[in-house]
């Protein structure tokens, strides 16, 4: 969990204090390493679980987040995260050795139990998902932000480093995303599970590289996130949704490289953990400041054990996949520990722990069985392997050992799990544990499918018969049922295409409306606005100029009586749209309300609405898109009476 007492850098004087207080840490880091201060006597692991909170009714977000933590202010392991529909718990640190695994299990189930019932009093409850599919671009507004000053901090610093004018988004699956936002508060759109995995000092080049070596093939099999605004897009969409929520660069005519700020690095770690820490420190200006009481080089001169509360603000804004961290034991000596950001949160708490499981036996199998990983691959088929599978997830092809080229499922299940099987083992782990949590993974390999896939499939499915929001509504509430019950995804039926739980009464414009719209030009004949209003079988057809600007709207009305009065005309061979078009038609803007769509529709006697933002023609909505709507609702009060 982050440093909460941070603030936003005020002037000259403020960043000075901080960036000399800063490098005081990494001398005071560079001391302890080099004389042996760190706790090497057992290794322990450790995790971090994010969640949603959702409307019960809407399975939509809710924004109840400080609610909750009143509710649990005694619960220490409890802390709030980005947005106001978020929560995150901090887990236990477990030995790495005998029931940790399943020890954790249990721990997380508890933690949950605890949370769900004081959500349920509010009515809401949560949900492990990488990315909420009923998540909408209107929930990620600084409105919705967690009212706490590092988070107000974070954004303001954030946006005074944005070089252009927007943050924008770009990704490319199935569907495609093309979109600007006005805050990095799309970054609050992922939910994670991050482990953590202590590691000696002396081994800690050789276990991070590891660490990077794993990430793709760990990644593919655990993706469950690739749903973002009803687009089908990566297998694990979190990847590139981080990194382009908070990438303040923007395109230029020159070459020059700038760096984004969520990375998986440049370069194999060569000699030393201090290698992170310095790149960081030079490549990314200080975001945060901190009041920092501590002296740390006095500390190390009183042989006390310093915090490093500026390296670790610093390193709490530079957001790398596998993140070197630094903390103090119990027994008051420094430790070092890696984190995993790639796994998701979710489906179920027995898959995250499978993820988990996976990821920590093959730290420690090939740490056993390999004296250094980059005599078998090159960091630029790790840096390929790590993006592929983003995209493709469970389907990737990858480079692995001596330029070979092997499947997702094959390279795990025969390759990737037995390693980590050994590597359990040779830690005494308790052998049910890694046989169940291990068996999910082989599983998964097996049957080729893991929550992404899932997820595609049935949303794809359901979009056939429902409209997208009746079919994101279906799918979050499918989750949400079959993830109480515990079933790992691999196992998990298609959604019940009869369930009638649509709630549309807070849907909004943007959420219903239709994007994928053909329009015209006011200057195209009538005859081709007939034939593609035909082809379409469509009643209105939109009429905007070059810049996508709205300037008019073609009704099938108007084509018929034009071609009636063309009749009276024959030699009017050619006109336009501009001859009929209706030149200030009714519009709405995006975040109005359905029901307020509809009342506007019904007071001008109109069957269609254009949707605008400023001028620019942006969505459609006609009556046809009522009918699905209108046709569940009316089926689900003939059943309840």
């Amino acid at each position: 969990m982050g440093e909460q007492r941070v603030s936003i850098v005020e002037n000259r004087e403020q960043m000075n204090k901080f960036v000399r207080s800063l490098l005081n840490d990494v001398m005071a880091l560079e001391h302890m390493l080099e004389n042996d201060w760190f706790d090497v006597e057992q290794m322990h692991i450790g995790a971090e679980q994010e969640m949603v909170i959702i409307d019960q009714k809407t399975h939509k977000p809710a924004l109840v987040a400080m609610e909750a933590m009143d509710l649990m202010k005694d619960m220490e392991w409890l802390e709030t995260e980005l947005a106001s529909f978020n929560l995150e718990i901090c887990l236990t640190p477990q030995p790495f050795k005998g029931d940790c695994l399943s020890a954790m299990h249990k721990e997380i189930a508890s933690r949950l139990g605890i949370i769900s019932e004081n959500l349920n009093t509010l009515n809401t409850d949560l949900l492990l998902t990488g990315i909420l599919p009923t998540l909408a671009k209107h929930h990620l507004v600084m409105e919705n932000l967690t009212p706490k000053k590092r988070y107000y901090a974070l954004m303001q610093a954030m946006n005074k480093q944005l070089i252009g004018s927007s943050f924008e988004l770009r990704l490319e699956g199935i569907d495609e995303l093309r979109l600007k936002h006005d805050s990095p508060m799309l970054e609050a759109s992922n939910t994670s599970f991050q482990v953590h995995l202590q590691v000696e000092p002396d081994n800690f080049v050789k276990m991070y590289n590891i660490a990077q070596a794993i990430t793709g093939p760990v990644m593919a099999i655990a993706a469950n996130s690739p749903l973002v605004f009803g687009k089908r897009l990566w297998h694990e969409s979190r990847i590139a949704m981080f990194q382009q929520s908070i990438d303040t660069r923007t395109s230029h005519q020159h070459l020059r490289e700038r760096s984004p700020r969520v990375s998986f690095g440049r370069d194999w770690l060569d000699k030393s953990i201090l290698e992170i820490y310095k790149e960081d420190i030079s490549r990314f200006r200080v975001l945060l400041s901190s009041d920092v009481a501590e002296e740390s080089l006095e500390l190390i001169k009183n042989k006390k054990t310093p915090k490093l509360r500026a390296l670790q603000v610093h390193n709490s804004t530079v957001y790398r996949w596998n993140r070197p961290c630094y903390g103090i034991s119990p027994n008051g000596k420094p430790h070092l520990r890696i984190e995993n950001r790639v796994l998701p949160s979710g489906p179920t708490v027995i898959d995250e722990m499978a993820n988990a499981t996976l990821w920590l036996g093959l730290m420690i199998g090939l740490e056993n069985q390999v004296d250094d990983i980059r005599d078998f691959l090159s960091f630029e088929d790790v840096l390929d392997n790590f993006e592929k599978a983003a995209k493709f997830g469970i389907d990737t092809e990858f480079n692995w050992f001596n330029d070979e080229k092997v499947s997702a499922c094959r390279l795990v299940k025969e390759k990737l799990v037995p390693i980590a099987r050994e590597g359990l083992m040779s830690k005494k782990v308790k052998k049910e544990d890694i046989d169940k949590y291990l068996g999910v993974i082989e599983a998964r390999a097996d049957k080729h499918m893991n929550g992404a896939r899932w997820l595609l499939r049935s949303y794809t499915q359901l979009k056939r018969e429902r409209t997208q929001d009746e079919a994101l509504s279906i799918l979050t509430h499918s989750i949400m049922e079959t993830q109480k019950k515990g079933i790992p995804v691999h196992e998990w039926e298609a959604p019940d295409m009869n369930v009638n739980l649509y709630q549309p009464t807070d849907l909004k414009i943007s959420d219903f409306m239709q994007t994928d719209i053909q329009t015209v030009q006011k200057d195209d004949i009538i005859d081709l606005v007939a034939e593609m209003m035909d082809w379409q079988k469509v009643k209105y057809t939109a009429v905007e100029d070059m810049k996508g600007n709205l300037v008019g709207l073609v009704t099938d009305r108007l084509i018929i009586r034009h071609f009636v009065e063309d009749k009276k005309n024959p030699n009017n061979e050619f006109s336009t749209v501009d001859d009929i078009m209706i030149k200030n038609p009714v519009t709405i803007d995006s975040e109005k309300s359905i029901l307020e769509a509809m009342n506007l529709m019904r007071e001008e006697n109109v069957g269609c609405l254009p949707v605008t933002q400023g001028e620019e023609l942006i969505g459609m909505i006609t009556e046809r898109d009522f009918l699905g709507i209108t046709g569940r609702l009316f089926e689900k009060f003939i059943k309840t009476t």
